[in-house]
C-alpha cells in the first residue's frame, strides 16, 4: 500500500469512526438525559423510545440503562485504549444488541398475532438494533482512533443526523402503526376547516377513521376537539356532523372547543375521560402527529392510550413541511419538563 491509500485509508476510517461516535454519543446522552430527567420531572424518562426494558425491575433496568449511557458516551468522546476498556464495551453492546432484537421480535410476533397494523414492517427498534452492531463492530479495533478534523466533522453530522432521523423513525415506524383494540372512548384531534364550512382532507381523513372505530363497536364515546375554523363553522361543528353523517348518534358525540394544540387537547380531554371512567383510550390523527400525543397524554394522565393513524385519502401535499414542523415540536414538548421544572 503506498502513501497515498494509507492517506486514503487513514480518512475513511477517520470518517467512520467519527459517524460512529456520534450514534454512540446520541444514543448514550438520550439515555442518561432520560434517567437524570425523571429524578427532576416524574414522567419525563422516555427511554423506552429506543429499548424496552419492562422484563426487568424498574430499579434494575434504570441501572442497566445508566452503565449503558456511561458507556456509551465514553466510547463516543474518546478511544478505547485498554483491552478492558474493549472487553466492557462490547459486553454491554452485545446485551444492548440482544435486547433491541429481542424488542423487533415481539413486534413481529405481535403482528403475526393480529394484535397490531404495522404501517411499516421494520420496527424501530429492528433499526436500532442494526445501528448497535455497527457500534460493535467498531468497538471490535484493537487500534486506537483518533479523529481528525474530518472525523469530528463527520461526528457532528451523525449526531445531527440523528436528532432528526430519530423523530422521523417515530413517526414512520410508531406513528404508522395501528393499534386499535376495544377501549372505552375516542379522542379525534382536529385540523383545517374551511370558510364554507368543510373539512379540509386532514380532518375528513381523521373523522372517518375515528367513526370506523365507533361503527367496528371499539368503543361507545366519540370526543372530538379542534378550535375555531377559517370561517363560522367551528372545528368540531365540522366533526360532528361529518360523524352524525357517517352514523354516529348525536348523543355519543362530546365536543372539547378549546382544542387549539395538542396540549390543548389533552389538558381538555383527560378530565372528560377521568369524569366518565375512561380507562382506555383511542387517539386518532395523523401518523406524524401520533408520537407526540402519546407522549403527552402519558405524562397527563394514568389512562393507557393506543393510537391509530389516519387513513389517508391521499397523500398530504404539505407533508415534508408538517413533519419537519413535528421533529421541532416533538423534541420542544419532550424537552419542556425539564425547562419547568427548573423554573419552579
Amino acid at each position: 500500500m503506498d502513501d497515498r491509500d494509507k492517506s486514503c485509508a487513514v480518512k475513511w476510517g477517520s470518517w467512520f469512526f467519527g459517524m460512529v461516535r456520534g450514534m454512540a454519543m446520541f444514543l448514550g446522552g438520550f439515555t442518561l438525559l432520560n434517567l437524570v430527567g425523571e429524578l427532576r420531572a416524574s414522567g419525563f424518562d422516555a427511554n423506552e423510545w429506543w429499548i424496552d426494558l419492562r422484563v426487568l425491575p424498574a430499579g434494575l433496568a434504570d441501572g442497566v440503562l445508566a452503565v449503558a449511557g456511561v458507556v456509551l458516551v465514553m466510547f463516543a468522546v474518546r478511544p478505547l485504549r485498554t483491552a478492558a476498556e474493549r472487553v466492557v464495551t462490547r459486553m454491554v453492546l452485545w446485551g444492548l444488541v440482544g435486547a433491541t432484537f429481542f424488542n423487533a421480535v415481539v413486534f413481529w410476533v405481535l403482528v403475526w398475532r393480529g394484535e397490531i397494523r404495522p404501517g411499516v414492517v421494520v420496527p424501530l427498534s429492528a433499526v436500532i438494533c442494526a445501528a448497535l452492531a455497527v457500534l460493535l463492530a467498531a468497538s471490535a479495533q484493537k487500534e486506537a482512533r483518533r479523529l481528525g478534523g474530518g472525523g469530528r466533522f463527520v461526528a457532528m453530522l451523525s449526531f445531527a443526523v440523528c436528532m432528526v432521523g430519530f423523530p422521523v423513525a417515530q413517526m414512520y415506524c410508531y406513528g404508522k402503526t395501528d393499534y386499535r383494540r376495544p377501549a372505552d372512548a375516542i379522542v379525534v384531534f382536529g385540523a383545517r376547516t374551511y370558510a364554507d364550512g368543510r373539512p379540509s382532507q386532514a380532518l375528513a381523513d381523521r373523522v372517518r377513521t375515528a367513526c370506523g372505530l365507533y361503527n367496528a363497536g371499539l368503543a361507545r364515546v366519540m370526543i372530538m376537539s379542534g378550535g375555531p375554523g377559517d370561517g363560522a363553522v367551528h372545528e368540531t361543528e365540522a366533526m360532528r356532523r361529518m360523524a352524525m353523517e357517517l352514523g354516529v348518534p348525536g348523543d355519543a358525540i362530546l365536543m372539547d372547543k378549546e382544542g387549539l394544540n395538542t396540549d390543548a387537547t389533552v389538558k381538555n380531554t383527560v378530565p372528560m375521560l377521568e369524569k366518565m371512567g375512561a380507562q382506555r383510550v383511542l387517539a386518532v390523527s395523523h401518523f406524524y402527529h401520533l408520537p407526540r400525543v402519546k407522549m403527552t397524554y402519558e405524562r397527563a394522565g394514568k389512562m393507557v392510550v393506543f393510537t391509530v393513524p389516519a387513513e389517508e385519502t391521499y397523500p398530504l401535499m404539505m407533508l415534508p413541511r408538517y413533519m419537519a414542523r413535528e421533529v421541532v415540536a416533538l423534541w420542544g414538548y419532550y424537552l419542556r419538563p425539564l425547562w419547568r421544572s427548573g423554573r419552579g
